[in-house]
Protein backbone atom coordinates (compact mmCIF):
# COMPACT_ATOMS: atom_id res chain seq x y z
CA UNK A 1 0.00 0.00 0.00
CA UNK A 2 1.26 3.62 -0.96
CA UNK A 3 -0.27 6.87 0.64
CA UNK A 4 0.77 9.53 -1.92
CA UNK A 5 0.43 13.19 -0.58
CA UNK A 6 0.53 16.40 -2.88
CA UNK A 7 1.40 20.19 -2.79
CA UNK A 8 3.11 23.21 -4.03
CA UNK A 9 -0.45 24.14 -6.28
CA UNK A 10 -1.69 27.27 -6.37
CA UNK A 11 -2.73 30.11 -8.55
CA UNK A 12 -0.30 31.70 -11.14
CA UNK A 13 -0.11 34.15 -13.70
CA UNK A 14 0.34 33.09 -17.27
CA UNK A 15 4.81 32.63 -17.72
CA UNK A 16 5.66 32.17 -13.68
CA UNK A 17 6.33 28.83 -12.04
CA UNK A 18 4.97 26.66 -10.23
CA UNK A 19 6.92 23.30 -8.02
CA UNK A 20 4.62 20.49 -7.42
CA UNK A 21 5.70 18.07 -4.94
CA UNK A 22 4.26 14.83 -3.77
CA UNK A 23 5.11 12.41 -0.63
CA UNK A 24 4.80 8.73 -0.36
CA UNK A 25 4.53 6.53 2.45
CA UNK A 26 6.10 3.04 2.15
CA UNK A 27 8.82 1.59 1.58
CA UNK A 28 8.80 0.38 -1.81
CA UNK A 29 8.39 4.02 -2.97
CA UNK A 30 11.64 3.27 -4.63
CA UNK A 31 10.82 0.98 -7.19
CA UNK A 32 7.88 2.47 -8.57
CA UNK A 33 7.73 4.32 -11.97
CA UNK A 34 5.98 7.96 -10.68
CA UNK A 35 3.81 9.80 -12.52
CA UNK A 36 2.57 13.01 -12.90
CA UNK A 37 -1.49 13.62 -14.79
CA UNK A 38 -3.86 16.30 -14.92
CA UNK A 39 -7.63 16.45 -15.29
CA UNK A 40 -8.80 19.74 -16.40
CA UNK A 41 -13.08 21.05 -16.11
CA UNK A 42 -14.61 18.90 -18.27
CA UNK A 43 -12.24 16.54 -19.46
CA UNK A 44 -10.58 13.75 -18.60
CA UNK A 45 -7.58 13.35 -16.77
CA UNK A 46 -4.27 13.12 -19.09
CA UNK A 47 -0.82 12.43 -18.70
CA UNK A 48 1.78 14.70 -18.01
CA UNK A 49 4.88 13.16 -16.95
CA UNK A 50 6.67 10.34 -15.60
CA UNK A 51 9.81 9.00 -14.39
CA UNK A 52 11.85 5.58 -13.86
CA UNK A 53 12.74 3.98 -10.27
CA UNK A 54 16.22 5.28 -10.99
CA UNK A 55 15.21 8.50 -12.42
CA UNK A 56 17.19 7.95 -15.43
CA UNK A 57 14.17 7.67 -17.95
CA UNK A 58 11.83 10.65 -18.02
CA UNK A 59 9.05 10.90 -20.46
CA UNK A 60 6.45 13.91 -20.96
CA UNK A 61 3.21 14.84 -22.98
CA UNK A 62 4.29 17.15 -25.72
CA UNK A 63 2.64 20.14 -24.40
CA UNK A 64 4.66 20.26 -21.18
CA UNK A 65 8.31 19.45 -23.16
CA UNK A 66 10.90 21.93 -22.71
CA UNK A 67 8.73 23.42 -19.83
CA UNK A 68 8.20 21.10 -17.20
CA UNK A 69 10.68 19.13 -15.37
CA UNK A 70 10.04 15.94 -13.49
CA UNK A 71 12.39 14.50 -11.16
CA UNK A 72 12.63 12.11 -7.94
CA UNK A 73 14.54 12.18 -4.47
CA UNK A 74 14.06 8.18 -3.42
CA UNK A 75 15.41 9.31 0.18
CA UNK A 76 13.16 11.38 0.40
CA UNK A 77 10.07 8.80 -0.91
CA UNK A 78 9.05 12.56 -3.25
CA UNK A 79 9.02 13.50 -6.87
CA UNK A 80 8.79 16.46 -7.50
CA UNK A 81 7.41 18.48 -11.19
CA UNK A 82 8.76 21.86 -11.82
CA UNK A 83 6.60 24.04 -14.23
CA UNK A 84 7.70 26.93 -15.57
CA UNK A 85 6.19 29.57 -18.68
CA UNK A 86 3.13 28.59 -17.19
CA UNK A 87 0.01 28.42 -19.07
CA UNK A 88 -3.82 29.18 -18.72
CA UNK A 89 -4.37 25.96 -20.43
CA UNK A 90 -2.18 24.20 -18.11
CA UNK A 91 -4.90 24.69 -15.18
CA UNK A 92 -5.92 21.60 -13.78
CA UNK A 93 -6.14 19.45 -10.80
CA UNK A 94 -2.61 17.26 -10.71
CA UNK A 95 -2.65 14.06 -9.79
CA UNK A 96 0.66 12.23 -8.29
CA UNK A 97 0.47 8.61 -8.94
CA UNK A 98 3.03 5.56 -8.41
CA UNK A 99 2.39 2.30 -10.41
CA UNK A 100 0.40 3.17 -13.39
CA UNK A 101 -2.32 4.89 -14.42
CA UNK A 102 -4.70 1.35 -14.91
CA UNK A 103 -3.82 -0.06 -10.95
CA UNK A 104 -1.66 2.32 -9.46
CA UNK A 105 -1.89 4.48 -6.54
CA UNK A 106 -3.16 8.23 -6.52
CA UNK A 107 -2.99 10.92 -4.45
CA UNK A 108 -5.83 13.53 -3.63
CA UNK A 109 -4.71 15.83 -6.32
CA UNK A 110 -3.60 19.57 -6.12
CA UNK A 111 -5.22 22.66 -7.97
CA UNK A 112 -3.08 24.55 -10.36
CA UNK A 113 -4.89 27.62 -11.51
CA UNK A 114 -3.08 29.68 -14.65
CA UNK A 115 -4.63 33.03 -14.95
CA UNK A 116 -4.18 34.91 -18.30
Amino acid sequence: QVQLVESGGGLVQAGGSLRLSCVASGRTFSSYTMGWFRQAPGKEREFVARISWSGGITVYVDSVKGRFTISRDNAKNAVYLQMNSLKPEDTAVYYCNAGGAASGYWGQGTQVTVSS
